[in-house]
This record gives structure tokens, sequence and C-alpha cells, in this order.
């Protein structure tokens, strides 16, 4: 067998080694879906920062700064900006009642179960969309490696996340989030420096780059609302994406959090800058490929030695996969706690619940490979799919989840109406809006709307849904 097979024949052999360890660890279902609420610094950390560091990032960044140049790199400074917000604003609040879901937060915060109902609705359709994109990565990584058609790939990498996620839940995502975060940081570490010398160096690469791509280091190639629209997306999505705020509730307590996100920056940062050099280096050794996302594999394929480019396509794998089993636990945790056991069949045994979560897990897995297979979302560059997600996120959670600790004057009725307008906002301009400003705009501008103007022309929330969130509030007191 060749090198890059025994690599990820490795890679595969620790992560069901790390699933089979984390199906003994998992004792019920707080294990399940946010690891007992325990993690440390460390490992918290690194699971956000591998569930941020997405195919969008390793195939996602190259792929657009391979078109359109660095430019596109200043959005990305959004992403600390973010990562402070949630700390010094949300964190506070938002954990001082852990709940599994999301959507629990919601019926906590918002005092009813369909609205509940209404979350998971969203996040469901909202994680298909972006579990697409990762395992269009996939399935790319595995025609470069083995040969085999890119719809196998798909398939073969779809049946790996879903076997250790289904069999350890939480518990198997965060520990294998932490050993693909270690690939990826050493798969980038390799490639960078053998990228370079192709090129003679920085100081070379600078004057090809620009030979190559005169745009490149002018803000000519993206219109400047487009870019401003691209980082605020990056910004309100990264506040509100369910797959991030599950880990503030996975983490022990305030600070572990600050630490373990302070961690998870500077890992994004330095992985983001390392991207940043290959995407150049691309555009040199590269110039003439039909698109941005072959990016990465060429780099791989055509750079590296075999070994070290085995290591660089499994830091790419460990990218989309980090991402992927988040997303699997937060819209499986949708589907089966908060849709079907909280309005479908709420009393669903304790004894059979364990087996509810794993077959939605499996159910969401599954779903976006049939629709790829069908036609349905084929042929966008990685990134712009990641992006249409986090203006989902953001439109639907940003005002409810933040607005809900930080106002109390929230009511339900605002929160169902920012979620459901905001989303379809986000829809309409995607489809009909001008492309040189991304949907999230439209469908933030909605939601706040919504969210305010609705709750002030409503009853005020019971005492009930503030109490867990604001400290003066008496849980007793009349609505």
């Amino acid at each position: 067998m060749t090198p890059q097979t025994w690599i990820f024949l490795g890679y595969f052999a620790v992560v069901f080694g790390i699933g089979w360890y984390s199906l003994r660890a998992t004792r019920n279902e707080s294990d399940y879906w946010i690891a007992g609420g325990q993690l440390g610094w460390f490992t918290g950390g690194a699971t956000m920062a591998a569930t941020h560091t997405s195919a969008g990032t390793f195939m996602g960044v190259i792929g657009v700064m391979y078109t359109a140049g660095w430019s596109f790199g200043w959005v990305l400074v959004s992403i600390p900006l973010a990562y402070w917000f949630m700390v010094a604003v949300l964190a506070p609040r938002f954990t001082r009642q852990k709940e599994l879901t999301i959507p629990a937060f919601i019926e906590t915060r918002y005092y009813g179960k369909g609205i509940r109902g209404l979350a998971a609705g969203i996040i469901l359709i909202a994680a298909i969309v972006y579990i697409q994109a990762q395992i269009v990565a996939g399935g790319l990584i595995a025609n470069t490696v083995f040969g085999i058609p890119t719809t196998w790939g798909m398939i073969g990498f779809t049946a790996i996340l879903l076997a250790y996620t289904v069999i350890g839940g939480m518990v198997a995502v965060v520990y294998t989030d932490a050993f693909q975060l270690v690939v990826m940081t050493l798969g980038a570490l390799f490639a960078v420096p053998l990228a370079l010398r192709q090129v003679d160096g920085l100081g070379a690469l600078l004057y090809l780059v620009e030979s190559a791509h005169p745009l490149v280091f002018t803000w000519e190639t993206m219109p400047a609302a487009l870019l401003f629209t691209m980082g605020l997306s990056f910004f309100l999505g990264g506040i509100a994406t369910p797959e991030k705020l599950i880990r503030l509730y996975a983490m022990k307590d305030m600070k572990t959090i600050r630490r373990g996100v302070l961690f998870a920056i500077v890992m994004i940062l330095a992985l983001n800058l390392l991207v940043m050099v290959l995407a150049l280096s691309t555009i040199v050794l590269f110039p003439s490929l039909p698109t941005g996302d072959l990016a990465m594999p060429m780099i791989a394929t055509a750079v590296l030695p075999a070994t070290l480019g085995a290591i660089m396509l499994a830091a790419l794998t460990s990218a989309m996969m980090s991402t992927v089993d988040s997303l699997l636990i937060v819209a499986g945790s949708a589907l089966s706690v908060d849709i079907y056991q909280n309005l479908i069949h709420p009393e669903v045994s304790p004894k059979r619940r364990m087996w509810v979560d794993r077959i939605g897990i499996l159910v969401v897995g599954s779903t976006p490979v049939a629709l790829l297979l069908s036609g349905v979302g084929e042929g966008d560059l990685v990134q712009f799919i990641v992006l249409l997600f986090t203006a989902l996120m953001a439109a639907a959670f940003v005002l409810p989840v933040v607005g809900g600790v930080v106002w109390r004057r929230a009511t339900r009725e605002g929160a169902a109406a920012a979620m459901v307008g905001g989303v379809t906002a986000t829809f309409a301009w995607e489809a009909w809006g001008a492309p040189s400003v991304e949907p999230v705009l439209c469908g933030f501008l909605a939601s706040a709307a919504l969210f305010v103007g609705v709750s002030l022309v409503t009853p005020p929330p019971p005492a009930r849904a503030l109490a867990p969130y604001f400290d003066d509030v008496n849980p007793a007191d009349p609505a």
C-alpha cells in the first residue's frame, strides 16, 4: 500500500479507537450531548477551534483567495471579535443554567414548547446545508488520495463520521476534535515551508504571486460591500452558531470558558495565517485550476512529498470531520430531543432515549448525502456554502440568544418572529438579492426589527423565564 493509504488507515484507526472509548464513557444523555458539562479549558478550546476550522478554512479560504486575492483574508479578522463577544457578553449569563440543546434554552427563556420546535427545525435545515459543503470536500479528498469516484468518497467519509459520532456522542466528538486539531496543525506546519521552498521563499512568493495575479494585493477583486457583509456574516454567525454555543454548556465554568476560548482564538488565527500563505503559493504554482476548491488537494499531491502530502490531506480530512461531527450532534439533538422527545413522543422511556438519540444522528447524517446524490447543493465553492450557513444562524439566533440574556423585555412572540423573519429574509436575498451583498445583512436587519418591534407590542415575559438569567428577578413573582 502507498504511504497515503497507511497514514489514512492509521488516522481512521485512532478515530475509531476514540469512538470505542467514548462509548464506555457515555452513561447518560448529559454525557451524550454536552460531555457531562465537565470539559477543561484545553479540550473545550480544542474542540471549539477544531469545529471552527472546517473545510471552509483549508479548502474554502484557499479557494476564495485563489480566485479573489488577499482582500478576503481581512474578512477573517471578524472571527476573534466574535469569540471575544461570546466570552465577554454572552457566556456569563447564558451558562447560568445548563441545557442539553440550544432549542432547550429557547424553551426556557421564551416559555414555550412550540418555539423550541421552531428553533430545532431551523437548526436541522441549516445544518444540512453546512454538512453538504463538508461532505463535498470529503469526496474530493477521497478522489485525490484513493482515486475513487467523488460520490463514493462522500459516502465513505459520511459512514466513518456517523460510526464514531453515533456511538460516542459529544464525548467522542470532543476527543476526536482534539486529535484532529493536532493533525491540522502539523499538516499546515509541514506544508507552508515546503510550499515556500518551491517558490524560493516568502519574498519571491510576494513578487511572483503579483505577476501571476496582478490584482492579488488590491481591493478590486471583490466589492467592498461584499467584503464587509462577509465579515459581518462570520462575526454574527460565530456568536450564535449552535455547535459553538453548545460547547459553552460543555465546559465546567466561566474560568474554563475564558481560557478555552482564548486558546481557540490563538489556534484559529495561527491556522488561518498558515492557510493564507498556502493560498498565495497556490496562485503561483497552479495558475489555471478550474476551481479554487482544488487548490489545497493540489498542494498536497503535487508539492509535498508523498508522506507529508498524506499528512496534509489528513489535516484537510480532520478539518472536515471535526466540523461535521459537531453539526451532527446539534442537528441530531434537535431532531431526537427537541422535536421527537419534546413534541411528538414526550413519554419515551429513559432506557429508549439513547437509542432515539443515536437514530436522530443517523437520520441527520444520511440526509445531506442523499441530497447531494440527487444533485441538490452541487457546484458551489465550499466557502460560499459556509457563508450561507453562518448567515442563516445569524438571522435566526443572534437576537433570540444574545437579546434573551441581555434584554429582559424580549418575548416569545418577538423571538419567534425574529427567527422566522430572519431566515425567510436570508433565503429571499440569497435567491433574488444583489450578489455584491451577503444575505446576512438583510436577514439580520429583518430579525432585529421583528425581535424588538414584536416584543414591545406583546405582553412582557413571565418572571420564571427571566430568573435563570437576571439576578434581580424572583421566579415566584407574577407575570
